[in-house]
């Protein structure tokens, strides 16, 4: 038994040792998780909407990013295309919660769930996922 032991040890050591000490686990656990609809607010204070919005598909994944030094709103939180275009924010009655997730280092974003353009106001409803790992 003795052999054994020290024999996977062993290989367990020339593998980290030739591969640089890097091990690729998986995570069986990792998952999104549904939290909430709402839109997306302030897009008629986005310039160039109307090119980002026709570039926007049902389904796209938008980024969240807090806005601790937001003078208007402390728990702000911007969304923003893939591509990095601002598009707005989360709505302020909707992102006290979301806001203290994200501080507490949970990582927050939205998929596209529907879109209309109305004038030069872009209609952007989401769903907020919790991305767990």
């Amino acid at each position: 038994m003795t052999d054994l032991i020290k024999k996977d040890q062993n290989n367990l050591i020339d593998y980290l040792v030739n591969t640089g000490g890097e091990i690729d686990i998986p995570r069986p656990f990792e998952q999104d998780i549904y939290l909430f609809d709402t839109y997306v607010a302030g897009t008629t204070h986005v310039e160039g909407i109307e090119g980002i919005y026709s570039t926007l598909k049902i389904e796209d994944k938008l980024v969240f990013y807090r806005e601790i030094e937001n003078e208007h709103d402390p728990q702000a939180i911007r969304i923003e295309t893939l591509g990095k275009e601002k598009i707005g924010y989360v709505p302020r009655q909707d992102n006290v919660v979301f806001s203290r997730l994200m501080d507490a280092g949970k990582v927050l974003f939205a998929k596209v769930m529907e879109k209309e353009m109305r004038g030069k106001w872009a209609r952007i409803k989401i769903k907020i996922y919790l991305h767990e790992s």
